[in-house]
């Protein structure tokens, strides 16, 4: 927030940001592709995931009313807190209402998959932090990124509702915002290929982002390329390339 707004009663603006995380991999034989998922399953248990949104509640200032978590058979997580914002303090009576709408949430939902046609490997991160009053969850963009392995990363940013300043004027958004990007570190941004497409008079944002940097031994679960063939090398890395776009794109390359 650049300057602190003058309101009418409470702010009652819901600002919803929603990440879907991805991280590809190949793995060559059912064993391995099994290995893989039950790897990025202990990596990211809902008890991993507890500890990084836990941190994350701190850096945006909130604390936690409620938690749940549970890890599913045979795979993926769910984390889903209910955070309140700190600076609204303990409700007194005649205060109820903006100690309610002071509550927001956060949620997890990891998902391990793979097809074995294609021996690749996806392990995709759902998160959605919904945030009300004068907490923001843009703050919070590079401690997540620097949370998770991302190859891509696809970022929806919503301002909701209206509050009135003391005078009655509603206001709509109560922080400026030209993109997502904005609110990245630089060096976050040069290791990434990224495009937006934001809706301004809806105040809603959206960011892609496509790692640059390929690097065959980064995508290989439990193998060596310089075990394999140079043929067989450059057509595993033509189908991860080809994943990774399609999952950038949305939509299926032929």
């Amino acid at each position: 927030m650049e300057k602190k707004l003058k309101l009418h009663g409470f702010n009652n603006l819901t600002k919803s940001l929603s990440f879907n995380l991805y991280d590809i991999c190949y793995a060559k034989t059912p064993r391995e592709q099994k290995n893989y998922i039950e790897y990025v399953d202990s990596q990211y248990n809902s008890d991993r995931i507890t500890g990084i949104m836990s941190e994350l509640t701190q850096q945006i200032g909130a604390k936690v009313i409620s938690l749940s978590k549970q890890d599913y058979d045979p795979q993926g997580a769910s984390v889903t807190f209910l955070i309140s914002d700190n600076a609204a303090g303990p409700s007194r009576r005649g205060e109820d209402i903006a100690a309610h709408l002071d509550k927001s949430h956060i949620t997890v939902h990891t998902y391990p998959e793979y097809h074995p046609d294609t021996c690749i490997a996806t392990f995709r991160v759902d998160i959605d932090v919904a945030t009300c009053g004068e907490i923001t969850p843009l703050s919070t963009l590079e401690y997540l990124i620097a949370s998770f392995s991302s190859d891509i990363i696809t970022m929806d940013y919503r301002v909701r509702g209206f509050t009135r300043n003391i005078v009655g004027k509603k206001l709509f958004i109560d922080h400026r915002i030209s993109s997502i990007q904005d609110y990245l570190d630089k060096k976050t941004l040069a290791r990434y290929d990224a495009v937006d497409i934001n809706v301004y008079q809806a105040n809603i944002f959206h960011t892609r982002m496509l790692i640059k940097d390929f690097d065959l031994q980064n995508y290989l679960f439990q193998i060596d390329p310089n075990d394999l063939p140079e043929n067989e090398r450059a057509k595993i890395s033509s189908s991860l390339r080809r994943e990774m776009l399609e999952i950038y794109s949305g939509k299926n390359i032929y």
